[in-house]
C-alpha cells in the first residue's frame, strides 16, 4: 500500500531526500557514509527509519550531497505546486507567469500581435540572457541591426546587452520564455514606470 505524500511526516520526508539524494548521485552506502563521517550501518538505519536523526548527523549529510539543511529539511507542504497565472496586457502582448521566482529566473507564457511590433518597435538593453522557443506563429528578434526570424517550434538565446526586441511576424505570435531578474524587470514591469 502506497502512501499520499501529504501523509508522509517531516521526518520520512528528510529521510526520503538523503536517500534520493545519494541515489541521484550515483553513490552507495558507503560513498555517502566516507564524505559525511558516519558509518554505512547508521545511514542505512537513518534511511530505513530504524534510527532517530540527530541534528548533528544532518548538517554533515547536507553538506556531503551538497544541499543546505534549510533545504533538507524544509516543510513539504509550504507551498501550493499549482500555479494559476493571471494575464497581464499590454498593448499587444498579454503574458502569464508559470513560475514563481526561483534562482533569478522567472518563466512566462507570452502571446505577442502585430499590433506590439508596430508600436513599440524600440529595443531595449539590460544586464543577463533571455532564452525562448516559439510554441506558434513566427518572432521577428531584433538584434542590434539584425532581424532573424524565430519559426514555430525553434528557439533563441542570446545576450540582452544587445539591443533587442521580440515582436510578431505575419500574425500573432506565441512564447515560452525564461527572464532573468534584469530581463523580467525590463519586460514585464516595464509598463509599471510608464
Amino acid at each position: 500500500m502506497t502512501q499520499d505524500f501529504h501523509d508522509l511526516s517531516l521526518d520520512t520526508v528528510i529521510r526520503q531526500r538523503i536517500k534520493g539524494l545519494r541515489l541521484a548521485k550515483g553513490w552507495s552506502l558507503d560513498a555517502l557514509a566516507a564524505r559525511c563521517f558516519l558509518s554505512p550501518s547508521t545511514l542505512s538505519r537513518i534511511e530505513t527509519g530504524h534510527r532517530r536523526i540527530a541534528l548533528d548527523q544532518l548538517v554533515p549529510l547536507a553538506k556531503a550531497l551538497g544541499t543546505t539543511l534549510d533545504q533538507l529539511v524544509e516543510s513539504s507542504e509550504d507551498d501550493d505546486v499549482v500555479i494559476r497565472p493571471e494575464p497581464e496586457h499590454q498593448r499587444g502582448v498579454t503574458t502569464w507567469l508559470l513560475s514563481r521566482e526561483h534562482n533569478g529566473t522567472t518563466v512566462a507564457k507570452m502571446r505577442i500581435t502585430p499590433e506590439r511590433s508596430q508600436d513599440d518597435a524600440a529595443l531595449s538593453v539590460h544586464p543577463g540572457r533571455e532564452w525562448f522557443t516559439v510554441l506558434s506563429g513566427s518572432v521577428r528578434l531584433v538584434l542590434g541591426e539584425r532581424a532573424i526570424l524565430v519559426h514555430e517550434g525553434q528557439a533563441a538565446e542570446f545576450s540582452t546587452m544587445v539591443p533587442h526586441h521580440i515582436g510578431a511576424h505575419e500574425g500573432p505570435v506565441e512564447i515560452l520564455t525564461i527572464f532573468d531578474h534584469g530581463g523580467e524587470k525590463a519586460h514585464l514591469h516595464s509598463h509599471e514606470r510608464a
